[in-house]
């Protein structure tokens, strides 16, 4: 096998232009058999590996460096810079990440999870590297859906000002997770099907050869199809970017001969590839959206898999339902209509969903227009994406104590994707915030009422739920929340255990039947129900137990409130330390961090309360 004989992405140089296809489909092969055993990004990983085998051919890593936005389709890149050997570790405990990380190889250039972050890291390094004297390459590979987020535009905004050396690749497959939205995506679909487009790809090579780096500089001598390229149908034409495209990304061999016409271009040069999603695993082109994050798999026999009743899709039926309810309720989302199950709502209230793309700071922002226009929005975001949206949260929605609901999903540790997309963060930066209102379900029943709650509140509220599996809850019912109160599950003598969000089964678990041990669904964190903590902590001891950073998180605000509230009971605060946790599965990270039931355990033992372990468990 070629791709055995692959040390580093120097030796693709020494290969023919047979070889190299052949690496192609070699390379496809071992990222469907790896994914299909650990699971991973299947569909984004198959469509770049033409391009990934291109630039390690034309470009020099790790001295030029190549950088991917949100990494999660750089598994061919990882294959070809030495890492074959450790690649069936990919998104395990101690494997490779699933996205590029410095730490993990000097051929990655940043480490990524999150979309548009590319461009503005390649113009640091361009400035950096003029300031030092050096000539190397820079090269940022964006996708058509990553330009949907503000930070890339700003970026190009500023590239295109200061003029520095770097080509930046638009890999376009017209899609993210979802379809793409946005008026460029439209742009961009436009741009394929026209003539002069069509034209250029018939011509192939031979059009490729009479464009030369001269006729990108000089405008007299060109055709038609230049003078689209270089004015009159180029998108970036006000970011003042040298514009090439669009061309096949998967021609490997019209790829190798445009890099190496572009490499040592002056200035911005944007190179837009058209690709497709999942090429070459036919169930993955087919559909993308599904095999875009995909699960273990037969790679011979791929099936859909019919999975549990999610967080995420009770809470979709849920928000689906309260709107035939609620006239004035309108969903957002930044492109994660799947991921956050949305996919029902959007298809039964279409003219009240908005979908804005790679962009959370807009979807908070677009959330205040309509909250102050009398409406009342509902944010659907993972934990891990509102961190972007910080600003618009304090300063656009909560300065006026506007009724926004975020449904934040993906609170917690979410497993295999690792410390970028751990939502671990969101209850110390919402805590903060004057008159945020922030609360846990603990089952989709309660989730029903506090999200119908939630829509009457005065100001912001922030409903939290974990990644995985949950029981549905009836449709059409809609039970009563006491807003602020805690609940008491389990009454106890000596001990009682504050558990908030997903780490109450461990609670109840750990509690077992043991008298001394109450358990206490502690659902509200802000505000917090200071009425029952007083009562509790009087003669007993207290354990909060949390899967967030114990900085600023749950545990803090009870202490806090204890404090304001002269009681010094003994407490035990377990959640995540202060750290970044790494990936693999949720429970051995929780095992690992003590918020399990073995770890509420050792708490408890230290507090002198040791629990039967073998007695029947509680609730």
């Amino acid at each position: 096998m070629l791709l055995s004989r692959i040390r580093g992405p120097e030796d693709l140089k020494t290969l023919s232009e047979e070889e190299l296809h052949e690496l192609v489909e070699e390379l496809r092969s071992e990222i469907i058999r790896v994914t299909a055993e650990t699971g991973g990004h299947l569909a984004s990983s198959l469509g770049a590996v033409e391009l990934i085998v291109a630039l390690h051919r034309v470009f020099e890593s790790p001295r030029d460096r190549i950088l991917f936005d949100v990494g999660h389709q750089a598994y061919a890149h990882k294959l070809l810079t030495g890492r074959q050997d450790r690649f069936h570790t990919l998104r395990q405990e101690g494997g490779l990440s699933g996205f590029t990380k410095v730490s993990e190889s000097e051929h990655d250039a940043i480490t990524v999870g999150h979309a548009s972050t590319s461009l503005a890291n390649a113009l640091g390094m361009a400035v950096a590297r003029d300031l030092q004297g050096q000539d190397h390459k820079i090269v940022a590979v964006i996708g058509d859906g990553a330009l949907t987020g503000g930070m890339a535009l700003a970026a190009l905004n500023k590239i295109g000002e200061m003029g520095k050396d770097m080509l930046i690749v638009l890999n376009d497959n017209e899609m993210s997770i979802s379809p793409n939205v946005g008026a460029l995506a439209g742009y961009f679909k436009t741009l394929q099907v026209q003539k002069w487009v069509q034209d250029a790809e018939k011509l192939g090579k031979g059009f490729l050869e009479r464009i030369s780096p001269r006729l990108f500089e000089l405008a007299d001598r060109a055709k038609e199809a230049t003078k689209m390229i270089l004015h009159q149908e180029n998108p970036f034409y006000a970011w003042n970017l040298r514009y090439v495209g669009p061309v096949d990304g998967h021609d490997l061999k019209g790829l190798v001969y445009l890099l190496e016409k572009l490499k040592d271009l002056s200035g911005p040069t944007l190179l837009h590839i058209v690709t497709k999603k999942g090429k070459g695993y036919k169930v993955a082109e087919e559909d993308p959206t599904h095999w875009h994050g995909a699960s273990p798999f037969n790679p011979d026999a791929p099936q859909k898999k019919k999975g549990s009743h999610t967080w995420s899709l009770a809470f979709g039926d849920a928000v689906t339902e309260l709107a035939g309810r609620e006239e004035k309720l309108v969903v957002l989302t930044p492109a994660m209509r799947e991921g956050s199950g949305l996919v029902r709502y959007a298809q039964t209230w279409p003219d009240r969903y908005l979908d804005v793309g790679i962009a959370e700071d807009v979807a908070v922002t677009t959330a205040a227009g309509l909250a102050l226009a009398g409406m009342k929005p509902v944010v659907a975001i993972y934990s891990t994406f509102l961190q972007r949206a910080v600003d618009q949260v304090i300063h656009d929605v909560a300065i006026e104590k506007l009724n926004v609901v975020f449904a934040i999903d993906r609170a917690g540790l979410v497993g295999a994707d690792g410390p970028t997309h751990h939502g671990v963060f969101d209850l110390a930066f919402l805590r903060t915030v004057p008159g945020m209102q922030i609360a846990a379900p603990k089952d989709a029943l309660e989730l029903r009422a506090m999200l119908s709650a939630a829509l009457e509140q005065n100001g912001p509220v922030a409903l939290r739920w974990p990644r995985g599996a949950v029981e549905p809850a009836p449709e059409g019912a809609w039970p009563e929340c006491a807003w602020g109160r805690w609940e008491v599950l389990k009454p106890g003598s000596e001990v009682y255990l504050l558990a908030f969000g997903k780490t109450l089964g461990y609670a109840l678990e750990a509690a077992a039947a043991d008298p001394r041990v109450g358990v206490v669904n502690a659902r509200f964190l802000k505000p917090l129900d200071r009425e029952t903590l007083a009562e509790l902590a009087t003669g007993r001891a207290l354990v909060t137990v949390e899967d967030h950073q114990l900085a600023g998180g749950f545990g803090a605000a009870v202490l806090e409130a204890l404090e304001e509230l002269g009681l010094r009971p003994e407490v035990r605060r377990l959640g995540l330390p202060d750290r970044f946790t790494d990936q693999g599965k949720v429970e051995s990270l929780h095992a690992k961090a003590g918020i399990d039931a073995a770890g509420i355990r050792r708490a408890l033992a230290e507090l002198g309360v040791n629990v039967n372990v073998s007695a029947p468990r509680a609730g």
